[in-house]
């Protein structure tokens, strides 16, 4: 059908005619696999896989592809010798320093004891702490200069106080019934 008409220009299906070939990019060569197929399952590998898509058990290389992971590995040990050398050297500093002696009263499990609260029901109560504080802040950081805005604020600063008081409530309702006291 292409041959009846005259002078046609180049089509999808047709090679460029009086054109010189192209040039191809030289790529790198794939990794040569020994085998096809698994040796466990039998079935065959896909393209350029290291490892049977079955069952998992890696594909056997030629010689020069076992190269890589040498090279991975011995890359792998040296960067984490890097990070325990930088770590060690983190925490030889951080010993350095000296902390006054009443900071370990602001660890948790210290708070926990003194305060005399399982761990979540003084997480609520310290989620309630930091809600009436919110409550306080909408104080502090906006001012009213209408109506409108002071009943934003007001409705800001109830939110606030209704999340304290359900938080308050769970670490009451959190407590152990044999952390109450019967006298």
């Amino acid at each position: 059908m292409g041959q009846v008409i005259q002078n046609t220009g180049q089509e999808f299906w047709r090679s460029p005619a009086g054109l010189e070939p192209l040039v191809e990019p030289v790529l790198p060569a794939p990794l040569q696999y020994a085998a096809e197929s698994c040796a466990e399952c039998g079935s065959e590998f896909m393209i350029d896989a290291r490892f049977c898509h079955t069952c998992g058990v890696p594909r056997p290389q030629l010689a020069e592809a076992g190269s890589d992971a040498a090279a991975m590995a011995g890359m792998w040990t040296r960067n984490m010798a890097w990070i325990r050398q930088r770590a060690n050297r983190v925490a030889a500093s951080w010993r350095k320093i000296s902390f006054p002696d009443w900071l370990h009263y602001l660890h948790f499990h210290e708070i926990k004891r003194g305060v005399g609260l399982p761990t979540a029901a003084l997480v609520a109560f310290i989620v309630g702490l930091g809600c009436v504080v919110g409550a306080i802040a909408v104080s502090l950081f906006y001012k009213a200069s209408n109506l409108a805005e002071f009943q934003a604020i007001q409705m800001w600063r109830i939110e606030w106080l209704l999340a304290a008081t359900a938080s308050f409530v769970a670490g009451i309702l959190l407590k152990n019934p044999s952390d109450i006291d019967p006298d």
